[in-house]
C-alpha cells in the first residue's frame, strides 16, 4: 500500500469470541433467524439450561454452514432443524422422574424411533403435532409400531379353518383394531376362493358389515402390507359396486402409493389389474402404472419383472419398455424357468423384442441350465409364435427334446411339431421320432392332433424316410379321416386336404368332400383374410385334382371362381422380382416376346412367362393358345417343337431355415406349374445374390433357360 493512502483503524476483538460480522454480539445473520425461532432464547454454547444441550449440535452447525453471509435456503434450513431439535428436548424435560425407568426401559432404538417420526413431523406448529409428554408419545409409537408384538387374536385369526370362527371374534371380548379387522377380511376371502357360492350370504351377514365399518373407520391406521392383501381380498370377495368400503381401501391406497414399497406395488399389479378394469377404478390403475413406471430402478428379482411383464405390461408401453430393460440387466440371474416366463409373455403378447430374445437366446445357449419337458415345449412354442431364428437354440430344443417324445401326449407332440413348422426347422430325427409317436397310439390320437402333425409335415414338406413307416402313416391318417373328415370345421377341412395334397397322398374321395358347392360355396365371396387364404387353398386343390388326378371325375369349382382376383396381385414387388423382371426385360428385347406377373386359374403367379421356338428363339405370346390363364385366351396352337417356360424366383422365405429345401407350398407351386405343360426355370435367392453386373444376370438367365430345354429333350 502506498503511504498516501489512509489505513483504517484496527478493530481490537475480544479474546475467545467470534468476529463480528453484519451484526452486533459476534452473531451471523443466519444466527438470527435460529433465535428468533426458540422464542427469541440463546443458543450459544455455556449458558446452561436446557438450551446449553444444543452444544453438540450446534458446533457441527457452525461447522458445515458457511463462516460469510449464508444463503436464504441454507438459513431456513438450519433453522427448522435446530426448532425441530428443540420441541423433541422440551418434550424430553416433561418426562417425570417416576417416568425415567419406563423410558429406559424401552431401550435406545425405540427411543431414535420416536425421535425419527418426530423429525418427520411439520414444524410449524409443535404444541399441535407432538403429545403433551414422552410416555404419551412412547405408548403412541407401542400401539402403531411397524412391527407390532404379536397378540393371541392374531394367532387365531391364522389358525381359523372356517369364516364362522372369524366371525366370532367380533362377540368372542377381543379388542379388535383396524389391522384386526382387515386380516380377517383377508383370511375370509382366502377361506372362500374355492366357495363362490357362500359370498353372497357373507355379503348379509351383520358381522361382516361390522368389519367393513371397522375398517373403515381405522383405515389410515392400517399397515402398508394388510393395506394391499385388503384390497385384493375385497375384490375376490365381490361386494357391491357401490360399496363405499371398497372404494374408501381404493382411495386410501391411491394417496400411499408413494410410500408404498415397490413389493406392494407389484403385488397389486399382479393380483388387482384385472379387477380394477372390470370395477372400472381407472385413476387407481393409471396411478399405479405410472408408479410402476417410474419406480423401476428398485426392482431386484426376476419374478417381479417377469410377473409385471405378464400383468400389467400390456397395460401400458411405457412401463413395458422400462420391463425389457430391467429384464435385460436381470437375464444373467435367470433360471430356465424365469427365460421360459420371459419368452412366454412376449409370446402372449406377440411382442417381438429383438434384443431380449438375443439375450435370453444367449443364456440358453452357452449355460448348462436344466431344461424340462415343459420348459422345452414352451421356449419351442415362443420362439415360433414370434418368428425368431436361432439356429443353435433350435439345435438344442430338438436334441432335448428327442429323449422326451415317448412320454409327450398327443396334444404335446401336435403342439411341438407346429412349433417347429412355425419356425420352419427340419429336425429329421425328432420328424421321425413323431411319426413313431403317432403310430405307437393310432387307436387313441384324436383327429384334431393328427391334423396338426399332418399341416406340420407340409409346412415342411416332410416325408418319413423308411417307406414302410410313411404307408402306415398315410393309412392311418386316411382311415381316421373316412370317418371324421365332414365333421370338422370347414376351414380345417380344406387345410387338410391341401397338406394332403402337398405331400401327393390325395384321394379322390377326399378331394370331393372339399371341392363340393355345399363346402366350397362358403369361401367364394371371401372378405376376412383367414378366409381369402382358405379359398387360395381351395385353388390349390382343384389344381391338383385337375393336374395330378388324371382320372379324377368329381366336382370342381365354378369357372367364375378361377378367375384370379386383383389381391393376387396387388402385393408390393420384391428386390428380386424387379431385378429379374429388369434383367429379363433387356434379354428380350421387346415387349411382346414375354408376360411378368402372370396370374394363373391354379391360383399361382408367374414371375415371368416366355416361348421358345425349336431354335430357342424369343416368340410373341400375343396369339398363342393360352390354357393356363383363366378365361383361357387365344386359339393358335404352339409350333412344333415350341417351349414355354415359367421363371419361378424363390426367395429366403421360401426355404426352411438353414436349407435349400423347398417349403411344402412352393414345392406344390412347382409341381404344379410343371404339370401344367412349363418348363421351369427356378431363380433362388442364393444364387442371384451373386451375381453383381447386368451381364452376369442376362449371361445367368440365358444358362438356365438352355438347362432347362435340356432336361426336357433328355427325358
Amino acid at each position: 500500500m502506498s503511504g498516501g493512502e489512509a489505513r483504517a483503524p484496527a478493530v481490537r476483538r475480544p479474546r475467545g469470541r467470534p468476529a463480528e460480522r453484519d451484526g452486533p454480539s459476534g452473531w451471523r445473520p443466519w444466527q438470527r433467524d435460529v433465535r428468533r425461532s426458540l422464542g427469541g432464547g440463546d443458543v450459544s454454547p455455556g449458558r446452561g439450561g436446557m438450551k446449553g444441550d444444543f452444544l453438540g449440535l450446534w458446533n457441527h452447525v457452525l461447522a458445515v454452514l458457511p463462516a460469510g453471509p449464508c444463503p436464504q435456503p441454507q438459513a431456513a434450513m438450519a433453522a427448522r432443524l435446530v426448532k425441530r431439535c428443540a420441541c423433541l428436548l422440551r418434550e424430553a424435560t416433561l418426562v417425570s422422574p417416576a417416568a425415567a425407568p419406563a423410558v429406559v426401559s424401552v431401550g435406545r432404538l425405540r427411543l431414535a424411533q420416536v425421535g425419527r417420526r418426530t423429525l418427520t413431523s411439520s414444524a410449524t406448529s409443535p404444541s399441535s403435532h407432538f403429545p403433551r409428554s414422552l410416555s404419551g408419545l412412547l405408548e403412541k409409537e407401542h400401539v402403531f409400531s411397524a412391527r407390532p408384538q404379536q397378540q393371541e387374536v392374531d394367532q387365531l385369526i391364522e389358525k381359523a379353518t372356517r369364516p364362522e370362527e372369524l366371525l366370532e371374534l367380533l362377540s368372542g371380548g377381543h379388542c379388535l383394531h383396524g389391522n384386526h379387522a382387515a386380516l380377517v377380511l383377508i383370511q375370509l376371502s382366502r377361506l372362500l376362493s374355492d366357495k363362490p357360492e357362500h359370498k353372497a350370504s357373507l355379503m348379509q351377514d351383520a358381522r361382516f358389515q361390522q368389519l367393513l365399518q371397522l375398517v373403515n373407520s381405522q383405515i389410515a391406521s392400517v399397515w402398508h402390507g394388510p393395506l394391499v392383501r385388503l384390497l385384493r381380498s375385497l375384490y375376490t370377495l365381490a361386494p357391491p359396486s357401490a360399496c363405499t368400503q371398497l372404494q374408501s381401501v381404493e382411495q386410501e391406497v391411491r394417496w400411499r402409493l408413494r410410500r408404498l414399497r415397490y413389493k406392494h406395488l407389484a403385488f397389486l399389479a399382479e393380483s388387482s389389474t384385472a379387477y380394477m378394469q372390470q370395477r372400472g377404478s381407472q385413476e387407481l390403475l393409471t396411478e399405479l402404472l405410472v408408479s410402476l413406471e417410474r419406480r423401476w430402478a428398485e426392482i431386484e428379482d426376476g419374478r417381479t419383472v417377469v410377473a409385471l411383464m405378464a400383468k400389467a405390461g400390456p397395460l401400458s408401453e411405457p412401463l413395458m419398455n422400462r420391463l425389457e430393460d430391467k429384464c435385460l440387466e436381470l437375464a444373467e440371474q435367470f433360471g430356465p424357468d424365469e427365460l421360459r416366463k420371459v419368452l412366454v409373455t412376449l409370446a402372449a403378447q406377440n411382442r417381438r423384442s429383438v434384443p431380449l430374445l438375443r439375450a435370453v437366446s444367449y443364456h440358453l445357449v452357452q449355460k448348462p441350465l436344466p431344461l424340462t419337458k415343459g420348459v422345452l415345449l414352451d421356449l419351442a412354442y415362443a420362439y415360433g409364435k414370434l418368428g425368431f431364428q436361432q439356429t443353435q437354440v433350435f439345435q438344442r430344443l430338438a436334441a432335448d427334446l428327442l429323449p422326451h417324445v415317448p412320454s409327450l401326449t398327443s396334444g404335446e407332440v401336435a403342439r411341438c411339431a407346429k412349433s417347429f413348422a412355425l419356425l420352419k426347422w427340419l429336425s429329421g430325427p425328432l420328424f421321425e421320432a413323431f411319426v413313431q409317436h403317432v403310430l405307437d397310439r393310432a387307436q387313441t390320437v384324436p383327429v384334431p392332433h393328427l391334423c396338426n402333425v399332418l399341416l406340420a409335415f407340409a409346412h415342411l414338406n416332410f416325408h418319413p424316410e423308411r417307406p414302410e413307416q410313411e404307408d402306415q402313416f398315410f393309412s392311418l391318417v386316411h382311415e381316421k379321416l373316412d370317418l371324421e373328415l365332414t365333421g370338422l370345421h370347414p376351414a380345417l377341412q380344406v387345410d387338410v386336404v391341401w397338406a394332403l395334397c402337398v405331400l401327393r397322398q390325395a384321394r379322390e374321395a377326399e378331394l370331393r368332400a372339399v371341392l363340393r358347392p355345399e363346402l366350397h360355396g362358403q369361401f367364394l365371396e371371401a372378405q376376412s383374410p383367414k378366409d381369402q387364404g382358405t379359398f387360395r387353398k381351395l385353388l390349390h386343390v382343384n389344381a391338383s385334382a385337375q393336374l395330378e388326378h388324371p382320372g379324377y371325375a368329381g366336382p370342381r369349382l365354378p369357372a367364375a371362381a378361377l378367375v384370379p382376383r386383383p389381391s393376387a396381385l396387388d402385393r408390393k414387388a420384391t428386390p428380386l422380382q424387379k431385378e429379374l423382371q429388369d434383367a429379363l426385360k433387356g434379354l428380350l428385347g421387346s415387349s411382346d416376346r414375354g408376360s411378368f406377373a402372370v396370374p394363373t386359374q391354379y391360383g399361382w403367379v408367374l414371375d415371368a412367362e416366355v416361348l421358345l421356338d425349336p431354335d430357342g428363339q424369343f416368340l410373341p405370346l400375343g396369339s398363342f393358345a393360352a390354357p393356363h390363364l383363366a378365361p383361357p385366351r387365344g386359339s393358335q396352337p404352339l409350333p412344333p417343337g415350341a417351349k414355354r417356360l415359367a421363371f419361378l424366383r424363390w426367395e429366403f422365405s421360401s426355404y426352411g431355415s438353414r436349407s435349400r429345401e423347398l417349403l411344402g407350398r412352393f414345392a406344390l407351386a412347382r409341381r404344379h406349374v410343371q404339370a401344367a405343360g412349363f418348363l421351369v426355370v427356378d431363380v433362388p435367392y442364393y444364387e442371384w445374390l451373386e451375381l453383381k453386373s447386368e451381364w452376369q444376370k442376362g449371361a445367368y438367365l440365358k444358362d438356365k433357360m438352355r438347362k432347362a430345354v435340356a432336361e426336357e429333350l433328355a427325358k
